[in-house]
């Protein structure tokens, strides 16, 4: 092959990478405003692992690695469908009802993926839970599937809250 083709090969492909990896981050803002105090919003999800008891696609939580709310722990959470996805958590501060994760690894169409819940102060003594995130669409996917998912996994878990704190 002549050289001048596979050095037009290779810069193509460098541009390529190089493009993929400036593409700007996607991201993800949901809220659902609560009844319950902040207080009792966060002692429902505050936890690290507590996520299995909120959100229907999470069929079990379990630790890894670490333990409790400390920074570095691992969770595996093992989705209804018998998916799996692994996170990191990346912060935790029960004063600001706030934590953070990375995911590690999962069956998501989405790479570089962090977020963080935080439950505020809502109107008339209720709360106001936001979940956020900055991710990019994994190869072989695009971005409005990868922000459509992600939306989805936040519309069922807010929605979820808000449907357990009606039966009470």
């Amino acid at each position: 092959m002549n050289t001048r083709i596979v050095g037009s090969l290779a810069a193509a492909a460098f541009l390529q990478a190089a493009t993929a990896a400036l593409a700007a981050d996607i991201s993800v803002f949901k809220t659902a405003d609560l009844k319950g105090s902040p207080d009792a919003t966060w002692s429902v999800m505050g936890d690290y692992c507590s996520i299995a008891n909120w959100h229907p696609a999470v069929a079990k939580c379990e630790i890894a690695s670490g333990g409790g709310n400390k920074v570095g722990t691992v969770r595996v959470l093992t989705l209804g469908d018998g998916g799996v996805i692994r996170e990191e958590l990346t912060a935790h501060d029960a004063k600001a009802r706030s934590y953070s994760y990375k995911i590690l690894s999962g069956p998501l169409p989405v790479a570089s993926y962090t977020s963080t819940i935080a439950v505020r102060s809502g109107a008339g003594g209720g709360s106001v839970v936001e979940w956020k995130s900055t991710f990019k669409a994994t190869p072989g996917s695009d971005d409005a599937t990868a922000k459509k998912t992600i939306e989805g996994v936040y519309d069922a878990g807010l929605s979820n809250l808000q449907a357990k704190e009606a039966k009470k």
